[in-house]
């Protein structure tokens, strides 16, 4: 009897020892600048933890802090893990960093570490109006509640006018913990040096670590976040559709430019700023516009409705819904948008101007530089046609065709929309293209 207890006992053991070498922990970094690239990475890491079985998920907490509508994606994506999760704060979880670290189950701070000052402020400094901090108070509260955590010194750390007898805070100042007064005020569990004393408190000494890196998709979607790089890919994208459209057909200006859109939305998307509303308001924008220049005669409401649907559809692209109460954010991506339309106007210009008479587009251009004595032309000289006035055949939107001198013409305006059967005459040509306008009367 003595001998089959033994053996079931070192059964038993051997069995789960084995158990706990295939016991899986993944060990993730939040570290540095809070924004929403970050956002992804910690979905994924919660996600894969909970595929593999993962014992826990340790997150090691390093930041300042950073945007609030990235850390409330991260709180949310640790708060609806079915892993256990772990804060390791490795010396600070500062401002939206507090509220990540809040949403852990178990919260473990390194010795000097410190966790608090979770105020809204603006790209300044400046303290925001109160209706941002009532939002931060009771992301703090909620979170804090759900884990077990003293709510009231969560929202002294976002408002200074919240007082905790306890912590002897009459200063009516924001609440910044140290380790020891996070761990004696139990906002922390307990104050360790290392990872390894975090596995062995939670009996994860004998797991593997599985050690998560951002990968290149998550890096490139938040490389095409950055401002500069955003606001370029809508600048490309604006540039190639008055491309297309000056040139009437389809091409490579197009291509490119629905490229760079597609990275514009497709990155918002991922990252939550554009959903498919946005996506949808800038198609029908586009639609329209494309109606109101090949179909409908002259330019109307259906132009202008198109264009301000493409503008709505990008600029509400740059702001997640959260920044809709939020100023700084707000009007960094008004600054963003219109320094875009800016730069747009301007390239646009030199383009109408430039670009048809520089060497570039001559060479994609086929020109009269093969003299008609040689037995090579491209086409008739139409020099003869300056200052001959005829017809609109079709509405030019701006190009089109035109009967002058009883001869049917491929002609293009400046740029304006003359309607079908309007009288013009023509005013230019250059090159392989004849430039009409509207024939005034002798009354103007």
């Amino acid at each position: 009897m003595v001998k089959r207890l033994l053996f079931l006992f070192i059964s038993f053991s051997l069995f789960t020892n084995i158990l706990a070498q295939h016991s899986k922990v993944y060990i993730a970094d939040i570290e540095g600048e809070i924004d929403l690239g970050l956002a992804p990475y910690v979905t994924r890491v919660v996600d894969e933890a909970a595929k593999n079985d993962a014992k826990a998920i340790i997150f090691r907490i390093n930041t300042f802090g950073g945007r609030v509508d990235a850390a409330t994606q991260i709180k949310d994506a640790i708060l609806n893990s079915k892993v256990k999760t772990i804060a390791f704060i490795d010396k600070r979880a500062i401002s939206a960093g507090a509220l990540i670290a809040l949403s852990c189950e178990k919260i473990v701070m390194v010795p000097g570490a410190s966790i608090g000052a979770t105020t809204v402020v603006d790209q300044s400094g400046q303290k925001q109006s109160e209706k941002y901090q009532s939002y931060m108070r009771s992301e703090m509260r909620a979170t804090a509640e759900k884990n077990g955590r003293r709510t009231d010194i969560a929202q002294g750390m976002v408002d200074e006018s919240v007082v905790v007898a306890d912590l002897n805070d009459d200063d009516k100042k924001l609440i910044t913990l140290t380790s020891e007064e996070a761990v004696k005020f139990k906002m922390a569990d307990t104050v360790l040096t290392s990872i390894d004393e975090v596995k062995k408190l939670y009996g994860l000494e004998n797991a593997e670590d599985v050690i998560v890196t951002s990968n290149w998709a998550e890096k490139f979607v938040k490389f095409l976040n950055n401002p500069i790089i955003s606001s370029l890919l809508i600048l490309i994208g604006m540039l190639g559709i008055f491309t297309e459209i000056k040139m009437g057909v389809w091409g490579l200006p197009g291509t490119i430019a629905v490229i760079a859109l597609a990275l514009f939305f497709g990155s918002g998307y991922i990252l939550q700023l554009a959903s498919a509303f946005e996506i949808v308001i800038f198609i029908i924008g586009v639609i329209l516009l494309l109606l109101e220049i090949f179909v409908i005669p002259g330019f109307g409401i259906v132009g202008v409705l198109g264009i301000l649907m493409m503008i709505a559809g990008l600029f509400f692209g740059l702001v997640p819904d959260f920044v809709m109460t939020d100023y700084s954010t707000l009007s960094m991506a008004i600054v963003q948008f219109a320094s875009v339309f800016v730069l747009a106007a301007i390239f646009i210009f030199i383009l109408s101007k430039l670009l048809p008479k520089s060497t570039i587009w001559n060479r994609l251009i086929l020109q009269d530089n093969i003299v008609t004595k040689s037995g090579y032309a491209t086409r008739p000289s139409f020099d003869h046609l300056i200052g001959a006035e005829g017809t609109a055949l079709t509405t030019l939107r701006p190009a089109g065709s035109a009967m002058i001198n009883g001869e049917r013409i491929d002609v293009v305006t400046e740029g304006d929309y003359i309607n079908h059967d309007s009288e013009i005459v023509v005013k230019a040509v250059e090159g392989s293209k004849v430039v009409v306008g509207i024939k005034k009367s002798s009354t103007d």
